[in-house]
């Protein structure tokens, strides 16, 4: 009877063993759950901002055709006038304006990158997680690519302003030079 007993109170306590254990794993999936979740947020984030960085991008390098078509129809005319200064002007200008589309150019360009590696860095997370097993060394990862990301997205923004400041700045100087003359009358 003693080891009916004995028996049975080490099978009670093998299933509270089995029910605390089965109680963690439904409290782990539950989690990753949840991380998934907010992984795929974030992929959804960068994605969408990804889309409107390039949206941004052909914006701008129509705006720098159109620019430049009527850079070279400004200075058709100015040509024949033979003002060497007005020409060397708009040339300095144009190469302003090129240079500052190429920044941009290269900041889009690694922001792209950028966001690949996040991507990747998160389908491993997502791998890690569906698995069960909760990697430091990924969750690094992500983090410096989501850091990376950033990076590249704020090196994209100002180099934006600085193409839109070498597209704005001949502007200025061209309204300054009359007021500056009328002035001086």
């Amino acid at each position: 009877m003693d080891e009916i007993e004995a028996l049975q109170s080490r099978l009670l306590a093998a299933m509270e063993r089995i029910g605390s254990g089965t109680a963690a794993v439904t409290t782990r999936a539950g989690d990753a759950a949840r991380e998934t979740g907010a992984l795929r947020q974030s992929l959804e984030e960068e994605t969408l901002a990804n889309a409107q960085l390039q949206e941004r991008l052909s914006t701008l390098k129509t705006r720098h055709a159109e620019d430049l078509a009527a850079a070279q129809e400004a200075a058709a005319p100015d040509a024949d006038a033979g003002d060497p200064a007005l020409i060397e002007q708009l040339r300095d200008d144009l190469a302003a304006q090129a240079e500052a589309t190429a920044a941009l150019d290269a900041s889009l360009q690694q922001l792209r990158a950028a966001n690949d590696a996040l991507r990747q860095s998160n389908a491993a997370l997502r791998q890690a997680n569906a698995d069960g097993v909760g990697d430091a060394a990924l969750i690094n990862a992500a983090l410096q690519a989501d850091l990376d990301a950033l990076t590249a997205a704020r090196a994209a923004e100002t180099a934006e302003i600085g193409a839109l400041l070498a597209r704005v700045e001949p502007m200025l100087n061209g309204a300054a030079a009359p007021q500056a003359e009328s002035e001086g009358d």
